[in-house]
């Protein structure tokens, strides 16, 4: 663990160093017009690449990247939620004492960016989207494979919420806002990736041959479930509905109602390659450590 314990120095250094106070970070508008600004690149947007998003007008396009913008804060807000439960669970834990320095800046950051997502969605669009995620037990059997499949679920939920958050840092079409807000989650979320990754690998390299071939077989459907349901959260029906989509489309698209929408969205090509473009690198990784499928296995898109 010396390797790691360097890693913890130089992450608590970081996070001292940039520590800001979150009240102060960004000057929120009193109000924002979604029919008029990007909240969300388009290029992201759950249904951006279809017959349908071509069918809605700028307005309605905007509107739609409004409340995905929304949603995607909403996702952030559950996934941050139950990662703090499980740092704090284990801030001196046995196989996670000597990181629990940095456990306590990374539940600090976390805390902050929840601030910042639950304001915005609170603030502009008056509720926060609930949590669908329903990801059947892992079959554990001791509190080694527990730990690595939290930190490895982390790592899946923070390497794709990254991938979103850089793109739209840098999107200038975007309200600033919502650049501002995409910007300080990445520049965080670096630290907490390059610690996941580390972490990850150790716990997998010292239970690995404990474990044996059945347990991380289990282990890696588990994971593999989880990255899909995951990403299924994208495609939200409320959003549609909540963006007009049924009466925008009227009379010009057959499946409009949200369900049909949720589905039409996930099963597109454009929308597959997305997520198969956006997931490489932490299915890469998850398949270097032989913890996943490789990235350019489809079984990750699977959802029961």
């Amino acid at each position: 663990m010396e390797s790691m314990s360097r890693l913890v120095d130089v992450l608590c250094e970081s996070s001292r160093r940039n520590f800001h106070n979150i009240y102060d970070l960004v000057a929120w508008p009193e109000r924002v017009e979604p029919t008029r600004d990007w909240f969300m690149s388009p290029e992201l947007c759950s249904l951006a690449g279809t017959e349908v998003w071509d069918l809605l007008s700028p307005e309605a396009q905007k509107r739609l990247a409004f409340h995905e913008a929304v949603n995607f804060f909403s996702l952030n807000i559950h996934g941050e939620s139950a990662l703090m439960q499980g740092l704090a669970q284990r801030l001196y834990g046995l196989r996670t004492r000597a990181v629990s320095p940095y456990l306590h800046h990374f539940l600090d950051e976390e805390n902050k960016h929840c601030v910042l997502f639950g304001t915005f969605c609170e603030r502009y669009a008056g509720k926060v989207y609930p949590d669908r995620k329903v990801v059947s037990s892992a079959t554990i059997g001791d509190a080694g494979q527990a730990d690595f499949l939290f930190f490895a679920k982390v790592l899946i939920f923070e390497e794709l919420v990254d991938r979103f958050n850089l793109a739209m840092s840098k999107d200038r079409r975007l309200h600033p806002i919502a650049v501002a807000i995409n910007h300080n989650h990445h520049v965080e979320e670096a630290r907490h990736l390059a610690f996941g990754r580390r972490m990850c690998a150790e716990l997998w390299a010292a239970g690995r041959p404990a474990w044996g071939p059945e347990a991380c077989a289990a282990m890696r459907a588990y994971l593999q479930q989880f990255f899909a349901v995951s990403w299924k959260e994208y495609y939200n029906p409320d959003v549609y509905r909540d963006a007009g989509l049924a009466a925008e489309l009227a009379g010009r698209w057959d499946a409009c109602d949200p369900w049909a929408l949720q589905h039409y969205g996930w099963q597109h090509p454009a929308s597959r390659a997305r997520r198969i473009s956006m997931s490489e690198r932490c299915m890469s990784f998850l398949a270097l450590l032989g913890a996943g499928p490789q990235p350019e296995n489809a079984e990750h898109e699977r959802v029961p």
